[in-house]
């Protein structure tokens, strides 16, 4: 599928789930918040850090907790247009510049 076609989808969404056992950082849920999709995913370290307060989080290996949070969302368009503006607002926080500029600073002092 390409990109363009994949970003489509997201934007058009209700939300995306994502259900994470172990994730490393966590950038499909961080590129829906910035296409203004509401983002439920579970509990995990890399999740709590990235995504903030901006996802409705869900414990780990519960199937009927996300079944759960997946029905609020489709019921409440409050609570979809709060997680939306948190969502948008939590991913301008990061960006591909700022990342190439912290990886090359690290790069520097390693070096040094």
């Amino acid at each position: 599928m390409e990109d363009s076609a994949l970003g489509a989808l997201i934007a058009g969404a209700t939300a995306l789930v994502f259900p994470s056992l172990y994730e490393g950082f966590g950038l499909p849920p961080l590129e829906a918040m910035a296409l203004g999709t509401p983002v439920i995913a579970t509990n995990a370290p890399a999740m709590d850090e990235v995504l903030g307060t901006a996802a409705a989080f869900v414990p780990r290996r519960d199937p009927a907790a996300i079944a759960r949070e997946v029905t609020r969302l489709l019921a409440d368009p409050g609570r979809r247009e709060e997680l939306r503006g948190r969502g948008l607002e939590q991913a301008s926080r990061y960006s591909w510049t700022s990342t190439a500029d912290e990886t090359a600073a690290v790069y520097r002092e390693v070096a040094a």
